[in-house]
């Protein structure tokens, strides 16, 4: 039964995360706010969550229940629990952000600071983890969520000065959570589909390098235009 359960859990991860390759870029260059832009997000959101929870479950199930686990699988279900909890962390972040985009004041709701919290502590443990066993991976890779969890808790913690805050968020929070679905494709799934056995480090790198300049163009795009407004009145 638990096998079967693994099994179902991985189609459902294969087809979310194949979902949400084919529709992530659809929001990046729709115009902001159209039927276009929320409809294609709203799928990305169900896609990502289903990929996030079933990571999360088969992550766990190797580590805890599989019979037939090795020891040299250990540092891979690590790195599927984190990219569960950074892509399942963004894409809450980045749709919070925009239910509270009208606030003033600090942000303490407990179920919003916890996936930042989770997500600072996780990827400094797992870093930890990954230089006690010397796997690069894991070494470097999570520091991307303790950077990501450390903006999100300042975010919230912080009362908004600018009016672009929350757009601001909203890109950075999904375009995050863009890197992970690119990040375990390149990764995980293209080598299967090629048959090829590893991958260099810098194909884990690849997808940072790409998003990294959107987040930042977007962001300060939406800043000069939002902040403009308000300085030019």
């Amino acid at each position: 039964m638990m096998e079967f359960m693994f099994m179902v859990a991985r189609w459902f991860h294969v087809l979310g995360g194949y979902l949400a390759l084919c529709v992530f870029w659809v929001p990046i260059v729709t115009k902001k706010g159209r039927k276009t832009h929320r409809r294609s997000g709203w799928v990305y959101v169900v896609a990502m969550s289903i990929v996030s929870i079933s990571a999360l479950y088969m992550g766990i199930y190797r580590l805890a229940l599989d019979p037939s686990f090795h020891a040299e699988d250990v540092p891979f279900s690590w790195f599927l629990i984190f990219i569960a909890i950074l892509s399942g962390g963004a894409v809450w972040y980045g749709l919070r952000v925009l239910r509270y985009k009208r606030r003033r004041n600090t942000h303490k709701h407990v179920i919003d600071l916890f996936f930042p919290i989770l997500l600072l502590t996780f990827g400094i443990a797992i870093s930890i983890y990954g230089w006690k066993i010397d796997f690069p991976l894991l070494k470097f890779f999570p520091i991307i969520g303790v950077f990501l969890g450390g903006i999100q808790l300042q975010y919230w913690l912080s009362a908004p000065t600018r009016r672009s805050h929350w757009i601001v968020e909203h890109i950075i929070g999904m375009l995050s959570c863009c890197i992970a679905t690119v990040t375990a494709f390149a990764v995980f799934g293209a080598p299967r589909l090629l048959q090829i056995e590893s991958v260099s480090l810098i194909i884990w790198v690849i997808p940072i390098l790409i998003f990294a300049p959107l987040i930042f163009g977007f962001t300060n795009y939406y800043t000069n235009k939002m902040d403009g407004k308000r300085s030019a009145s």
